[in-house]
C-alpha cells in the first residue's frame, strides 16, 4: 500500500476519532459561530468600507473574517495542541515506531484539518447567508476556494512547526494562543481595519494572517476581477513552505525530558 493510500486511511481514522469526541466536535464547530454571533450583535449595525467605494454591513464583513479565524483554529491551533498532547502521552513515539510512514501520518493530520476548515467555512457562509443576508461569492468562487485551501494547508504546516517551541502539553494552549491571538486583532479579522497606523499596517503584513484575511475577504466580496489575490497567496504559501521545512527538521516524536 503506497504512502498516499495510507495517508487517506489515516484521515479516515482521525475523522472517526474526531466525531467520537463530542466535546471536541462541539467546540470546534460551534466556537467560530459564537464569535460570529457576538461580533455581529455588538458591531453588526455599523458599516465598514472593504474597498474604495464599497461599503458593507459589519455583520456581513464578519462572515469571511470569522471564516479566517475558523481555518486558523482548525489547522494551526488544533494541530499544534493535539500533537503536543499526543507527544507527551507517548502516542507519537509509538506511531513513529510503527510501520506507518511519517509522511503518511502527517499528511493525514493535515488533510483532516483542511477538511474541518472547509466544513467550518461552509457553516459560517451558510449562517451568514441565512441570518445576515450575506451574499455568497459566485463569480469569484474558484478564487475563494483556492485561497481557503492554500491558507488551510499553510497554517497546518505552521501548526506542526510551532510544536518545536512547546516544551510540554500543559503549556501548549498558552503558547499557541499567544502566538496567534494578537495577530487576529491587527490583521483585519476581529476588528475591521480602516486607516490603521502605518506601523501597525506594516507589522500586520509581515505575518500570514493578514494576507490570508485580505485574500479571503477580497475574494468573498468579489473586490477584483477574478477575486484572486496572487501576492497574498504567494506570501501565505511561502510561510507554509517555511513551516514545513521547520517542522521536518525540528519536530520531536518523543516527550521532552
Amino acid at each position: 500500500m503506497n504512502d498516499l493510500r495510507l495517508a487517506l486511511r489515516q484521515v479516515w481514522y482521525v475523522n472517526l476519532a474526531f466525531l467520537r469526541n463530542p466535546a471536541s466536535l462541539f467546540f470546534t464547530l460551534v466556537f467560530p459561530l459564537m464569535f460570529l454571533v457576538i461580533f455581529s450583535v455588538i458591531f453588526g449595525n455599523g458599516h465598514v468600507e472593504v474597498a474604495p467605494g464599497r461599503v458593507v454591513r459589519v455583520a456581513t464583513f464578519y462572515v469571511p473574517s470569522i471564516s479566517v479565524f475558523s481555518v486558523i483554529t482548525a489547522c494551526y491551533t488544533n494541530i499544534a495542541i493535539s500533537l503536543s498532547f499526543s507527544r507527551d502521552s507517548g502516542a507519537l513515539k509509538r506511531i513513529h515506531g510503527s510501520p506507518l510512514p511519517v509522511l503518511s501520518y502527517m499528511l493525514g493530520r493535515i488533510l483532516h484539518a483542511v477538511v474541518i476548515a472547509v466544513v467550518l467555512v461552509a457553516i459560517c457562509c451558510a449562517f451568514g447567508a441565512i441570518f445576515f443576508g450575506a451574499t455568497l461569492p459566485t463569480s469569484t468562487l474558484p478564487a475563494f476556494v483556492l485561497t481557503l485551501i492554500v491558507g488551510a494547508a499553510a497554517f497546518s504546516t505552521l501548526g506542526v512547526a510551532v510544536t518545536a517551541l512547546i516544551p510540554n502539553a500543559d503549556s501548549s494552549p498558552a503558547i499557541v494562543n499567544g502566538t496567534i491571538l494578537p495577530l487576529l486583532f491587527i490583521s483585519n479579522v476581529f476588528i475591521p481595519l480602516q486607516n490603521p497606523p502605518q506601523w501597525l499596517d506594516i507589522v500586520g503584513k509581515i505575518f500570514p494572517v493578514r494576507h490570508f484575511a485580505d485574500a479571503l475577504i477580497g475574494s468573498y466580496f468579489q473586490l477584483s476581477g477574478n477575486g484572486l489575490h496572487t501576492n497574498d497567496l504567494l506570501v501565505i504559501a511561502a510561510w507554509g513552505v517555511g513551516g514545513a521545512v521547520i517542522g521536518a527538521r525540528l519536530f520531536q516524536w518523543e516527550p521532552r525530558v
